[in-house]
C-alpha cells in the first residue's frame, strides 16, 4: 500500500523541546533567583522534567486536567502551597525565557519541502491545540499541515491506538496507508506500529533503550532519511531499516 500521509509529533521531532526546555528554565531560574537551590542548571532541569512525567501521567490517565497538571508542576518544584493564579504567574513567566528560545531542528524545513508536493502532512501530539498551535505559528510551519490533532481535545492519548486512528480519520485514509513520526520509540513508536500505521521512530540523541524490533518502527537518527522509507515501505517483505 502507498503511504499516502505523514502525521508528525512536534516535540523533540520537529521543534526542539529539549534545547528550548533547557534554556528557557535556566533563563528563568536566575530571572526567579531560584539558582542556588540546585547544584546548576542541569539538576534543576532534570528536576523539572521528574515532575512534569510524574504530572503528565496523571494526566495521560484522567487523574487531572491539563491545567491542573500544570500547575502541580509548579507547586512541586517550589515545594510550596500556591493559590491557581500564583502557580499560574509562575508557569506564564517561564513560558516567556522558554519560548524565546524555540526553534525547529535543521533537518525539518528540507525533509518538509522535499514531501511537500508527494504527501498530506498532519500533526499529533500529546498536548493541547492551543500550546501546539501557537508553537506551529510561531515556528511558521502551521500552513504545512491539513490537521493538528492534540489528546487534550481528543480525550485520548498516544500510544493508545484510538489517537493514532483519529489521526486517519481526519486525512480520510486507513493506516496502512499513513505513516507517523515521532521521537518516542514506545509512545510513539511502538504505539504507531500496533494502530497499524508505518511507524518511524526519529533517535537523534540514541537517549531511549531499543524497541522490540519485530514487527516495530523504522529508526532513523536524521529527518532526511525519511523519503528513502516512504518510498519503499518495507513492512512488505524487504529488510526493515531498524537497527
Amino acid at each position: 500500500m502507498v503511504i499516502k500521509a505523514v502525521v508528525w509529533d512536534v516535540d523533540d521531532t520537529l521543534f526542539d523541546y529539549t534545547t528550548a526546555d533547557r534554556e528557557g528554565m535556566r533563563s528563568h531560574l536566575v530571572a526567579e533567583g531560584l539558582m542556588a537551590r540546585f547544584d546548576g542548571a542541569e539538576q534543576a532541569l532534570a528536576h523539572w522534567r521528574e515532575i512534569t512525567e510524574r504530572q503528565w501521567a496523571r494526566f495521560s490517565a484522567g487523574e487531572a486536567d491539563f491545567e491542573t497538571q500544570r500547575r502541580d508542576r509548579v507547586r512541586v518544584f517550589l515545594e510550596r502551597e500556591l493559590t491557581d493564579p500564583e502557580a499560574d504567574d509562575w508557569f506564564a513567566r517561564y513560558l516567556t525565557h522558554y519560548e524565546s528560545a524555540w526553534s525547529l531542528f535543521p533537518d525539518v524545513l528540507p525533509v518538509l519541502d522535499a514531501l511537500a508536493h508527494s504527501h498530506r502532512h498532519a500533526v499529533l501530539s500529546n498536548s493541547s491545540l492551543t500550546v501546539q498551535d501557537r508553537k506551529l505559528r510561531s515556528l511558521g510551519v502551521h500552513d504545512r499541515f491539513e490537521a493538528v490533532l492534540c489528546a487534550v481535545e481528543l480525550g485520548v492519548s498516544k500510544p493508545d491506538a484510538a489517537a493514532f486512528l483519529a489521526a486517519c480519520d481526519a486525512l480520510e485514509l486507513a493506516p496502512r496507508q499513513v505513516a507517523y513520526v515521532g521521537d518516542h520509540p514506545e509512545i510513539d513508536g511502538r504505539g504507531a506500529a500496533d494502530a497499524g500505521l508505518l511507524s518511524v521512530w526519529i533517535d537523534r540523541t540514541g537517549a531511549h533503550a531499543p524497541v522490540r524490533a519485530d514487527g516495530g518502527p523504522h529508526r532513523i537518527v536524521s529527518l532526511a532519511e525519511l523519503p528513502v522509507i516512504l518510498g519503499s515501505d518495507t513492512r512488505f517483505g524487504a529488510p526493515s531499516t531498524f537497527r
